[in-house]
């Protein structure tokens, strides 16, 4: 699909991945619409970028506030063609920790909740817009792009709740692709590895060296306007459908 006059939806977009997202669609001609719970940084990247962004507090877990969002943007641009799901949670527990108590019931569901759940109520209820759209001429009309993690592969000690999470999210991504197959709409799921986040900019310089350390090419954390890069593709190119595609610089993750 051409990106120029459609709109995007992109959770977890007021930072990292996501405003990396939003950026680039406004770029090429789309509008976009934040989904998050951060409202300050959210609110200040859509007065930042003008009239073709909008920010809605949205708290992705629950369906009616991902509901609310999904109708202002219908309000505000009249259709939803890409849905973005970078909304997500990466908090580590060890299963066991060094006392002897197992993870908190409720810290593994919360994982769940944001990451897993929350994808499926923004691409679901995103979709059901996207079939309202005129399809283009190879009867397209939309697509969705899930975020995954290499973690979903490799999960490292501590991860148990983000690898199930991210899993999850790659497990959904071709039966979710073949049910939409019907309406028009492709799914596509990026598995990113390290990339140079807020989060990470946060560690210390001798953290972030020895993490770029692990990068087998090129050895450095991937920028966030590399993600963007790879999601303008999977919305621009028609034949890419169902795909789970690592982006990781060839990184596989030790157990620790």
């Amino acid at each position: 699909m051409k990106i120029e006059n459609c709109v995007a939806v992109v959770s977890g977009g007021a930072s990292g991945l996501g405003a990396a997202v939003v950026k680039d669609m406004t770029k090429s001609g789309a509008k976009a619409a934040i989904l998050d719970f951060d409202a300050e940084n959210g609110e200040k990247l859509a007065a930042e970028l003008g009239d073709k962004v909008i920010f809605c507090k949205t708290d992705v877990t629950d369906a009616a506030s991902v509901k609310a969002a999904i109708d202002r943007t219908m309000e505000a641009f009249g259709a939803i063609h890409f849905a973005v799901n970078c909304a997500g949670v990466a908090s580590p527990k060890k299963v066991i920790d060094k006392k002897g108590n197992p993870m908190p019931a409720d810290f593994f569901n919360r994982v769940i909740q944001i990451n897993l759940v929350g994808t499926m109520n923004v691409l679901s209820l995103a979709a059901v817009e996207m079939c309202k759209n005129t399809p283009t001429e190879d009867g397209e009309k939309g697509a969705v792009i899930n975020v995954a993690s290499v973690a979903a592969f490799e999960g490292q000690v501590g991860q148990a709740a983000y690898s199930a999470s991210k899993a999850g999210i790659v497990g959904m991504a071709l039966p979710v692709a073949r049910e939409f197959a019907d309406y028009g709409i492709r799914v596509n799921t990026i598995a990113p590895g390290i990339f140079m986040t807020p989060m990470m900019a946060g560690l210390p310089e001798k953290a972030q060296q020895s993490l770029a350390a692990m990068m087998p090419f090129p050895k450095r954390l991937g920028k966030p306007e590399e993600f963007a890069m790879l999601v303008r593709h999977l919305i621009e190119n028609p034949m890419i459908n169902a795909e789970v595609i690592r982006l990781d610089a060839a990184l596989r993750m030790a157990a620790k």
